[in-house]
Formats: C-alpha cells, sequence, structure tokens
C-alpha cells in the first residue's frame, strides 16, 4: 500500500505501517493521525508519540505495550494514567495505532496491555 504526502509517495504495510522509518517525520504524524479520525495532535499525544519512538530507536526496538506506556506516561505527565485515558489519545490501540503514528514498524508482540 501507499499514500501521497507533500508530493511523494509514502510507502506502507497492508496495516498501514510505514516500510521505511525515514519517511516519518511530524507532519506526517499529523497526516496519519488526521486520516485516522484522530484531529490535532495534542501535547499528550507527542509525549506518547516520541516514548514510543525512544524506546524503538534508543532501547534495541524496544516497542511497549499499553501497560507500559500507562507507566512511563504516569511518570512523565506527575498523575495516574488509566487505561481510558491512553484509549482516548489513540482509539484502535495506544500502543499499536500509537506506533503507526509514530512511524514504528508493527509490532509482533502479542497482547496489548
Amino acid at each position: 500500500m501507499s499514500f501521497e504526502f507533500q508530493g511523494r509517495t509514502i510507502e506502507t504495510d497492508a496495516n498501514g505501517f510505514l516500510t521505511n522509518q525515514d519517511d516519518w517525520s511530524e507532519d506526517l504524524a499529523r497526516h496519519m493521525a488526521a486520516a485516522e479520525g484522530i484531529g490535532e495532535l495534542t501535547e499528550r499525544h507527542w509525549d506518547v508519540i516520541n516514548y514510543l519512538r525512544e524506546e524503538y530507536f534508543d532501547n534495541h526496538q524496544n516497542q511497549p505495550n499499553t501497560r507500559t506506556i500507562i507507566k512511563a506516561m504516569s511518570a512523565a505527565w506527575g498523575e495516574k494514567v488509566k487505561q481510558k485515558d491512553l484509549y482516548d489519545l489513540f482509539p484502535l490501540d495506544p500502543s499499536k495505532q500509537g506506533g503507526r503514528i509514530a512511524g514504528l514498524p508493527e509490532s509482533r508482540r502479542k497482547g496489548g496491555y
């Protein structure tokens, strides 16, 4: 699959994950989020996206599950984050949809929580 963005063809797999992580940019993330019905990305969206990217690129391609994201965002935001809070940001699954918008490859791990 592919789609056009700013005059370029962006290649994705069948589930919409980028096949080339170097294609990713913040503008592309905004475009992908809008296409998935998320709308404008807030600071909290960016916190999750940046966390997922840091974990993948700086921690041996780690792709955290939702439970791990909850713990990390609770620490980052200084409050107890609930699963619902993350699903409000990424309704199709914070780890999967968040990872897709963050430009990461599709996670092959089982389960999300």
